[in-house]
């Protein structure tokens, strides 16, 4: 079971929203290995954390040509088929895991699954896209005015149609002209008859890394997929940087417009694997960190901290730590937790949490007990959460959340539900408390956040060094295809 959130219900038969956000997708390239394809399929188990919906692989073999196989479901259960990587070959590879932030969500045709791939004259490529493209909307009602035909409802195919109207003359040089077309978020990896691509939008508000793989490269959202090749981490690829990596080695430029980054400082927080490295940071320290800096922020008297497995753990360790209140696992989760095995009826339904996790009795009875958990979203699961804990007997149940309240919705590339869904959206710390009927809650602060990722100074309130949109209302990059669709932005104070 990929490490998905436990209390996310999605994957129950009755369709019921989740209630955390989720990461749009993963992506990962390598060159000049053999099997090149089979390096992607373990690259991308390594990455399905940031997409469990679907995956796809494209791959070229100098005498075969281009081959592509798509699939929905988990990577273990399609690419580790001998008769599907058969049909894979070649030294050259793409792939991507999917969940859908744009598009039939929830109703996801195997025609939007990715790499996407095109015929242009100078050759095929293939692109596969982690983010999400702000614009996306008025750039397709133009393309097909201009006469594209469009075969899927991603966002992400507006870069093949951009690019095979591009009068420039390599596939790289029409990568890079496309993509000037393009707002919002965009880390992608191409490919083309002999080379790998990678671009970061300027503002690299997704993450995408470079390794080396014995004589190869490779290009992964995350560092913990180099791990799983044997792969060498050698750094991040720069926001507004271009590669392309060849037999010869690595070319870099950087065709954009030169701006402050912004990376997702939600990433630190939730979306990346605690074994990955962001900005030469260990994610499982920096999350420590945030535990830390809310036992300070936010102490309260009790007898056990605990967290909300997996990714409340390393805040709770931190909280722990800095707390001398003793950590135990007082929530353990079911490892083999998949779909609902029976009929969901209205019963097996409100079973829901209690199928993927199991309060431990021993432990949490007549105790005062602080849950860290790492953000509250609607609240739906919150507050099961809490009478979990409380029909084992707990005294009292403490909530504390290592990333500032979620008031505002994502579109750079993440799943959130619609703005008057989010729980703090339309309520105070307080009325959220009375709302989860806890006896405390409290979150970390915007300041303190950033102080746990580095930033000693904390937000930097004029020109701040990441993109928290989520948490403060603004927006980087303006979401001009939600605005059109009638969202309204935080006021100018």
């Amino acid at each position: 079971m990929p490490p998905a959130h436990p209390f996310d219900t999605s994957c129950l038969d009755d369709g019921e929203d989740g209630d955390k956000l989720k990461e749009e997708c993963g992506v990962f390239g390598v060159i000049g290995v053999s099997e090149a394809s089979s390096f992607v399929a373990l690259g991308l188990h390594a990455l399905q954390h940031r997409g469990q919906e679907a995956g796809g692989i494209v791959s070229h073999h100098p005498e075969q040509g281009f081959q592509s196989a798509r699939r929905f479901g988990y990577v273990r259960d399609n690419f580790t088929s001998q008769k599907i990587m058969e049909t894979l070959p070649g030294p050259l590879a793409i792939g991507h895991v999917r969940y859908s932030t744009t598009g039939s969500k929830g109703q996801t045709a195997i025609r939007d699954v990715q790499p996407f791939f095109g015929e242009f004259a100078m050759g095929g490529a293939a692109i596969a896209h982690n983010g999400n493209i702000t614009n996306a909307n008025a750039l397709r009602r133009e393309l097909i005015e201009r006469g594209s035909i469009f075969q899927s409802s991603s966002d992400s195919e507006c870069i093949i149609h951009l690019m095979a109207r591009s009068l420039q003359r390599t596939i790289p040089e029409r990568m890079e002209d496309a993509l000037r077309r393009v707002e919002g978020a965009f880390s992608v990896v191409a490919m083309t008859r002999t080379k790998l691509i990678g671009v970061r939008d300027p503002l690299g508000v997704r993450p995408l890394v470079l390794g080396k793989v014995g004589d190869g490269w490779a290009l992964s959202s995350e560092t913990c997929a180099l791990d799983i090749i044997g792969g060498e981490f050698i750094r991040e690829i720069a926001p507004g940087e271009m590669v392309v990596i060849t037999k010869d080695g690595v070319d870099s430029q950087f065709p954009f417009r030169p701006q402050k980054p912004r990376f997702c400082i939600f990433e630190h927080v939730y979306f990346s694997r605690p074994d990955s490295i962001l900005g030469g940071r260990s994610v499982y320290e920096t999350r420590e960190a945030i535990g830390r800096e809310l036992a300070k922020e936010a102490p309260v008297d009790a007898d056990l901290v605990c967290p909300v497995p997996d990714s409340g753990t390393p805040a709770a360790i931190g909280f722990s730590l800095e707390s001398g209140i003793p950590y135990a696992m007082g929530i353990i989760r079911n490892q083999y937790m998949g779909r609902t095995f029976i009929e969901p009826t209205e019963q097996i339904r409100n079973m829901g949490v209690r199928l993927k996790l199991n309060v431990n009795r021993a432990l949490i009875q007549g105790k005062r007990v602080i849950l860290v958990d790492d953000s509250v979203v609607r609240g739906t699961t919150s507050r099961k959460i809490k009478e979990m804990i409380l029909d084992a007997g707990a005294k009292e149940v403490h909530f504390r959340i290592a990333s500032p309240p979620t008031a505002w919705p994502c579109f750079y590339g993440v799943d959130t539900p619609q703005r008057e869904k989010l729980l703090a959206a339309t309520m105070s710390e307080e009325e959220m408390r009375d709302h989860l009927q806890v006896d405390s809650l409290r979150f970390i602060s915007l300041d303190g956040l950033y102080r746990a990722v580095g930033e000693a100074d904390g937000r930097n309130g004029a020109q701040p060094q990441y993109c928290d949109a989520c948490f403060s209302g603004e927006y980087p990059v303006e979401p001009a295809d939600q605005i059109e669709s009638g969202f309204e932005m935080k006021a100018a104070e």
